[in-house]
Order: structure tokens, then C-alpha cells, then sequence
């Protein structure tokens, strides 16, 4: 089994987040990426808009329909910040002999990896896919790996990757630029115009039902 974890806030799920996981999944024969919605994010320094359960059930209902995706509840369910480290540890604990696990970082995080509560542990237990940003060509040269990151990891020219102690692989993936956001989702809602197109239908109807996201962001 070769699982990948797509963690995020998901406020909400959109086109953008299904169409990246389904390229990570393709290029790196990942068996299943799994979503994983935060509880409570702790390097977000405003509130998500929804709250968690609703933020997990859409999650739930955009990935129903795809067998190579699913979707965890452990960060909703778990009390306190929900830190990467302790969901790694979690499915970590979980996998047979033999299975691999993927944890997948948009660049923009990739790059404060070091300021992650105990990344080297998280590095010893997970390989890293890097996706690359829409608009900014390749997913990352090498220079602009972290410094900490990089001197945990050699290149191995075999597999044209890096590879630290543990066999655990930095893999950077250029994805197709999507120039979808959460963020403008939730400002086209709040203006009451429509998200048609850009959110799963059933997400849609969901937002609508339970009446998400009708104030207009401050910002």
C-alpha cells in the first residue's frame, strides 16, 4: 500500500484540491491520497470559516465518487492543535510491512517545514511530495530547500531525488496550474454569487443547505 496524506483546512474543498490530488496520485502510483480536514490549524492565524464537522463532511462528499481517494477524521476528532507529526504517527502506526507513506505539502508550507513541531521525526516516518504553486513554473530548484531540510538529505542521482538516512524521499511534482482558492470561494459566497463549477456539485448544495460562508470576509 503506498498512501498519501493530503492535509489542509478544506474551508471548503474545491476543484483545485481533488485535481492535485488526483495528479500526485497518478504520477506517483500512490494506491490512495487521503484527505485528512484539520481541527484546529495551528499555523492559521484566523478561524476557518466552517466549522470542522462541516468541513469533513465535505470533504466526504467530494471524494465519494473516486475510489483512489478518501477522507480521515482523526484531526477533527482529536482534541487540541492538530499538529502533522501526531497524524503521521498515527497512520504510521497503522501500516503492514512493506507499505510506504507519503505526506503531500504544497511549496508554500514545505518551505517553514523547519519551524514544524519534531519534522525530523515526521522525516524519518514519511516521504515528502512538494507540489509546485500555480504560476510558478517547477515545483522547486534544489538551492531553495530549506537549509535544516537539506542537510538531512543527499541526492541520489539513481532515482534523480533526495533521500535521507531512513530512505525516506523529498519527491517534487509540477502540477497543472489551477488558479482555484478556497479563499475566493469563500468571497464569492459572501458577495452571494455563485461557486458553480469551482466546488463539486454536491458541495455546493451542501454550503447552500447549511448556509455557509454567507458573511463577507473582512479581508
Amino acid at each position: 500500500m503506498r498512501l498519501g496524506l493530503f492535509g489542509g483546512t478544506f474551508d471548503p474543498i474545491h476543484s483545485g484540491h481533488l485535481k492535485s490530488a488526483e495528479e500526485v496520485r497518478e504520477v506517483h502510483a500512490l494506491d490512495k491520497v487521503c484527505f485528512v480536514p484539520s481541527g484546529v490549524p495551528p499555523h492559521r492565524s484566523a478561524e476557518p470559516g466552517a466549522a470542522a464537522g462541516h468541513r469533513l463532511e465535505m470533504v466526504r462528499l467530494a471524494v465519494a465518487d473516486n475510489p483512489g481517494l478518501c477522507v480521515s477524521d482523526v484531526e477533527v476528532v482529536r482534541p487540541g492543535a492538530s499538529y502533522s507529526i501526531d497524524t503521521v504517527r498515527h497512520f504510521s502506526g497503522r501500516l503492514a510491512q512493506g507499505d510506504d507513506l507519503y505526506l503531500i505539502l504544497g511549496l508554500d508550507a514545505f518551505l517553514l517545514i523547519g519551524s514544524w513541531k519534531d519534522w525530523r521525526e515526521m522525516m524519518a516516518l514519511t516521504h515528502i511530495i512538494v507540489t509546485s504553486r500555480p504560476g510558478a513554473g517547477d515545483a522547486l530548484p534544489y538551492e531553495r530547500i530549506p537549509v535544516v531540510v537539506r542537510e538531512a538529505f543527499c541526492y541520489d542521482p539513481v532515482r534523480s531525488g533526495f533521500r535521507n538516512e531512513f530512505g525516506k524521499e523529498i519527491l517534487f511534482t509540477r502540477l497543472t496550474d489551477l488558479f482555484v482558492s478556497a479563499s475566493a470561494v469563500r468571497e464569492l459566497l459572501g458577495k452571494g454569487k455563485s461557486i458553480r463549477y469551482l466546488v463539486p456539485e454536491e458541495v455546493q448544495l451542501y454550503v447552500e443547505r447549511h448556509h455557509l460562508y454567507n458573511e463577507s470576509p473582512e479581508c
